[in-house]
C-alpha cells in the first residue's frame, strides 16, 4: 500500500490555475482492475483508491505518511517553461521572421 504525494496539473480546459496549489496523496493500486462480465463495467476490490487526501504542503502530506507508517513516494511537479514577450516585440526591427498574414 504505497502511497503517491504529488501535485495535480493545472486543467487543460481552463486558463486558471485552481486546484493546483495544493498537495495530493493518492493510493497505488494493489489489484488490477477488472471487467465484468454482466454489464462490462470495470470495477476493482480496491477501496483504497477511492481515497484522496489534500494537504497545503508536501511537509504536511509526507509527515502525515511517517505519522500513519505509510510508506510513500513524491513527485516534483515540473515548472512550465514561461517565455516572457511583451506585445511590441511583435512590431520589432529585429523580428526574425516577416510580419505579415
Amino acid at each position: 500500500m504505497t502511497a503517491r504525494i504529488y501535485k495535480p496539473a493545472k486543467n487543460a480546459m481552463q486558463s486558471g490555475a485552481a486546484n493546483s496549489r495544493v498537495w495530493q496523496l493518492e493510493y497505488e493500486p494493489e489489484q488490477p482492475r477488472v471487467i465484468e462480465p454482466l454489464m462490462g463495467w470495470t470495477s476493482s476490490g480496491d477501496m483504497k483508491q477511492q481515497l484522496t487526501m489534500r494537504f497545503e504542503t508536501k511537509e504536511e502530506a509526507i509527515a502525515y505518511c511517517e505519522r500513519h507508517g505509510i510508506p510513500y513516494q513524491v513527485f516534483e511537479p515540473k515548472e512550465p517553461a514561461r517565455r516572457i514577450a511583451a506585445y511590441a516585440d511583435n512590431f520589432a526591427f529585429k523580428r526574425t521572421e516577416p510580419w505579415t498574414h
